[in-house]
């Protein structure tokens, strides 16, 4: 977890104005990778008493433009967000609930796939998705298509 002021100093150091909303979406998301710009709003709500859903999509936009926020849209599943960035990791997407843990890349450094052609592209980052069913949806204990 990082502090506010920590938090206060990322955000000068992108070129963002320091807001309550920016400071709360990052507090939010301290511990709790991978949430929905839903989960984030519930969360802001509960801290803040109240917080417009278009100023949460808002920061979480500027977030992500700067780098501070990862953005992962997993096909199917609403986008997720998540501090951890810079660094070369994938994701687990279960396919029953929809749940997402990361996986870090066995090379270490971007990009990890190299393709057979690049078509001009200078690649950058390589993403890599693996799909497959949690535990708890292995066990049958939730329900096919049920998110959490």
């Amino acid at each position: 977890m990082t502090s506010t002021s920590t938090d206060e100093t990322l955000l000068r150091e992108r070129g963002l104005r320091v807001t309550g909303v920016r400071l709360a979406v990052l507090r939010a998301l301290d511990g709790h990778e991978h949430s929905t710009a839903d989960d984030v709003v519930r969360s802001l709500r509960a801290d803040l008493g109240s917080v417009s859903v278009q100023a949460v999509y808002d920061s979480l936009h500027s977030l992500t433009a700067v780098g501070l926020l990862r953005r992962l849209e997993p096909a199917g599943h609403p986008a997720r967000y998540e501090r951890r960035v810079g660094d070369n990791h994938h994701h687990m997407v279960c396919r029953g609930c929809g749940a997402v843990a990361d996986v870090d890349c066995t090379v270490g450094e971007a990009p990890c796939l190299h393709p057979v052609t690049t078509h001009g592209f200078a690649v950058e980052l390589a993403e890599v998705t693996f799909w497959g069913l949690c535990p708890r949806c292995t066990a049958g204990s939730v329900p096919a298509g049920t998110h959490s």
